[in-house]
C-alpha cells in the first residue's frame, strides 16, 4: 500500500539543468596523461550538497578519484533508499566527429550537449535535485545516501570502495541513475574480463618444427571458445531483457612486426564474455580453464588464464518494492507508460548488489544507447521528468515502519 501523500516541494527547473551543464564542463575523464581526474566533478557535487544542507563525506579511492557520499534522513524510521551516480565520463574521442565542443555543455534544441551530459551527469544532478525536494516537502520516514562514485566506466573501484568501506550496510534499495531510455532495468548482464597467455618455444620462420606455436594455440582457443558460446546460447536461450550470452575475444597479441620472420614464444589474447542469469559464473570459469587448456595443450602449447574481473548478472524480481516503486511513480509522472528491461552491459549496481547485497534497478534520463557515442546530448524534458519520478518514487519506497 503507497503511504499517504504530503505535498513535494517542487524542483527548481532552472537550477537543475545549469548545474547539469556545469557538471558536463568537467573534463572527468581518467587520463592521467592529461592529469584529468574525478576530482573536479567530486567537488561540484561536494559544494551542491552542502548548499542544499547536508554533510557529504568525501573519501578517495584512488588518486585524484573521491568517492562522494551524503546520508539525509528522514523524520521517522523507515527504509532506506540510495541513489547512486558516477561522476567519471569515458574520453571525448576524435573531435572531428562532433559537431559540437564536447564539454560546452550546449543548451540547444531541448537538449544538453556534451560528454556525459547523459552517461551520466544529468542522472548525478537529478538524484540530488530530487531529493532536494523530497527534504524541502517537510516530511519523510526513513533515509536517503547519496553517492557520487568514481570509475565506473573502468573497474568500478568506487563501487568496490563503496561495499568494502561497510556504507551498503542497512540499504534496503539503490536506484543507479544511469541513462536507460525509460526503461526500469532491473536486471543486468555479467560480464568476465578474461587474460590468456600462452606459451610455446620461439624458433626461426624456416623450421618451424623447431618451435611450439602459440599462435597456432590461440587459433585453436578462439575456436573452441566459440563452440561455447554457441552452447551458452543454445542451453540458455534468450533472456527476454538481456538477449543472449557472448564470449568475444577482443585483444591479440603476439610476436613483432620487425621479426616477422620469427615464431614468437608467447601469445597474449583478451576476452569479454557477458552472461545472463541463468549462466553460473563459477561453473563458467571451470568450463573455460579446461577447455583453454586442452586447445592449447593440443599444439603443445602451456596455458593459463587470469580473471581481471568478475562481475556477476543482477535479476531482481519484478514484484520487489523497489521495482514497484519505481514503476508506480513513473507511470504517476512520466509522460510515457512504464515498461520493464535490462541493462546491456555492467553498472555501479552491479556491485551494489552482488557485493553489497542491495537490490537496485538501473533508471535514468537520457537514451539507452546514446552514452560514449559522438555528440552525446540528453533531453531536458527528460532530465526533468527523472527528476520528479525520483522524488515519487522515493516517497513511494519510504513508507513508515508498519505501512509497507
Amino acid at each position: 500500500m503507497a503511504p499517504a501523500r504530503t505535498e513535494t516541494a517542487a524542483i527548481d527547473a532552472d537550477a537543475l539543468v545549469e548545474f547539469t551543464r556545469q557538471l558536463v564542463r568537467i573534463p572527468s575523464v581518467h587520463d592521467p596523461a592529461r592529469s584529468l581526474n574525478e576530482t573536479p566533478a567530486a567537488e561540484l557535487v561536494e559544494a551542491q550538497m552542502r548548499a542544499f544542507g547536508w554533510s557529504p563525506s568525501v573519501e578517495l579511492v584512488a588518486d585524484g578519484r573521491p568517492n562522494v557520499i551524503a546520508v539525509v534522513e528522514g523524520d521517522a524510521p523507515g527504509r532506506t533508499l540510495m541513489f547512486e551516480g558516477h561522476t567519471d565520463v569515458v574520453t571525448e574521442g576524435d573531435l572531428a566527429t562532433w559537431s559540437v565542443d564536447p564539454f560546452g555543455a550546449e543548451l540547444r534544441d531541448g537538449r544538453i550537449w556534451g560528454r556525459g551530459s547523459a552517461d551520466m551527469k544529468a542522472g548525478v544532478a537529478a538524484m540530488l535535485f530530487a531529493t532536494d525536494a523530497l527534504v524541502r516537502s517537510g516530511s519523510y520516514p526513513g533515509r536517503i545516501v547519496l553517492g557520487a562514485l568514481v570509475d565506473e566506466e573502468g573497474m568500478m573501484l568506487g563501487a568496490k570502495h563503496f561495499v568494502a568501506a561497510g556504507h551498503a550496510e542497512g540499504i534496503d534499495g539503490a536506484i543507479c541513475c544511469e541513462p536507460e531510455g525509460g526503461e526500469i532495468c532491473h536486471v543486468a548482464k555479467g560480464a568476465l574480463r578474461l587474460r590468456i597467455d600462452l606459451t610455446g618455444r620461439m624458433a626461426h620462420g624456416a623450421m618451424p618444427f623447431e618451435g611450439r606455436n602459440p599462435n597456432r594455440a590461440a587459433a585453436d582457443v578462439i575456436g573452441a571458445l566459440t563452440g561455447l558460446e554457441q552452447r551458452l546460447q543454445a542451453s540458455h536461450g534468450n533472456h527476454e531483457h538481456l538477449g543472449q550470452a557472448w564470449v568475444t575475444p577482443t585483444v591479440l597479441r603476439a610476436g613483432e612486426p620487425v621479426q616477422m620472420n620469427v615464431m614468437p614464444a608467447t601469445a597474449s589474447l583478451w576476452v569479454d564474455v557477458r552472461t545472463i542469469p541463468s549462466v553460473d559464473h563459477d561453473e563458467l570459469l571451470a568450463e573455460l580453464e579446461t577447455l583453454i587448456g586442452e586447445a592449447a595443450a593440443a599444439t603443445g602449447v602451456n596455458s593459463t588464464m587470469s580473471v581481471i574481473d568478475n562481475r556477476p548478472p543482477v535479476a531482481v524480481d519484478e514484484s520487489h518494492a523497489l521495482v514497484r516503486a519505481v514503476w508506480d511513480a513513473h507511470a504517476a509522472v512520466a509522460a510515457s507508460p512504464p515498461r520493464l528491461g535490462g541493462v546491456p552491459g555492467t553498472t555501479d549496481g552491479t556491485m551494489l548488489t552482488t557485493l553489497g547485497g542491495i537490490p537496485s534497478v538501473v533508471y535514468g534520463p537520457g537514451g539507452k544507447w546514446i552514452a560514449h557515442q559522438s555528440d552525446e546530448f540528453v533531453e531536458v524534458s527528460d532530465l526533468l521528468e527523472h527528476a520528479n519520478v525520483y522524488v515519487e518514487a522515493a516517497r513511494r519506497f519510504l513508507p513508515p515502519v508498519g505501512r509497507e
